[in-house]
């Protein structure tokens, strides 16, 4: 386990400890040392394609899902992760944590898990993963604790990545912490940057009848944190897409192309479904 990922352990069973009645200067102190931590896996993002898997051959059929040509699984991706977390309405401190994996060239769910927790800590804007990234963590690690051979070689994340307020969203985060190629998919938008709601409606009306199904989202600084995806023919509304973490801003629209049924990609799309049912089922005691 890296320093960095014991800090933001540590941190984090302080978190659990603290009361809900803290004080002003306490709170305060907790988010200086969040922005610490925060700061410090910021230095370890990466931005560009590390992996060592390839892309799929496109297939000669009008889809741009891949194929996966026997004797290559292992040099290929194949196992697509999606996580989500989901709040009960009753008690917003009970969460449920979700993991499936599909296999990318069918869609099918190949592994799902789940775990239902109660969080002490507090959601405070721009720390996300304050609260989401320890259930998640752990989900993850019960996979490769266990070398199960289902272990995504890629993971999307319900939550973005550079598109974020301070740069570092929930897919960022695990990306770093779990070591492992990620992608943040927003299903709203962030006013960072100057980036607005209204604007990127705007621009994606003026695409019109263009072929392209995306447009770059470039704040007031020049820098491009993501795309406005319209997934499939029939979404009206886009979907956010941004790196998290060891896949490029391309690579990563591309997957997502091949995992679209619908609005939201597969996999993010079936962990926030299971995540509810779970929530539903089950009965905190």
């Amino acid at each position: 386990m890296t320093a960095t990922l014991c800090s933001f352990n540590l941190m984090f069973s302080m978190e659990k400890r603290a009361s809900p009645e803290i004080s002003s200067a306490e709170s305060h102190q907790f988010i200086e040392n969040w922005i610490q931590v925060q700061d410090s896996l910021k230095r370890r993002l990466v931005t560009e394609d590390d992996f060592t898997w390839k892309l799929p051959k496109p297939t000669s059929t009008a889809t741009v899902r891949g194929r996966i040509e026997e004797g290559d699984d292992k040099h290929v991706l194949k196992y697509v992760g999606g996580v989500d977390v989901s709040f009960s309405k009753d008690d917003p401190s009970v969460a449920c944590g979700t993991i499936v994996v599909l296999d990318l060239g069918t869609l099918e769910v190949v592994y799902d898990d789940y775990s239902v927790v109660r969080l002490q800590t507090p959601y405070v804007p721009g720390f996300l993963a304050l609260r989401e990234a320890p259930v998640l963590l752990k989900l993850l690690e019960k996979m490769k604790n266990s070398a199960h051979p289902f272990y995504p070689q890629l993971l999307m994340v319900d939550g973005n990545g550079l598109l974020h307020p301070r740069g570092f969203g929930l897919a960022c985060h695990l990306g770093v912490l779990a070591n492992i190629p990620t992608i943040g998919i927003g299903k709203t938008l962030h006013h960072v940057d100057g980036l607005t709601q209204s604007g990127v409606r705007e621009l994606l009306e003026a695409k019109g009848n263009l072929t392209e199904d995306f447009i770059a989202l470039t704040g007031y600084s020049g820098r491009t944190l993501g795309v406005a995806m319209r997934s499939t023919e029939s979404s009206l509304k886009p979907i956010f897409v941004s790196i998290g973490h060891r896949v490029s801003l391309d690579t990563a629209i591309i997957i997502i192309k091949m995992t679209c049924n619908y609005r939201v990609p597969e996999p993010v799309r079936q962990a926030d479904i299971r995540s509810r049912q779970y929530l539903q089922k089950h009965q905190w005691r």
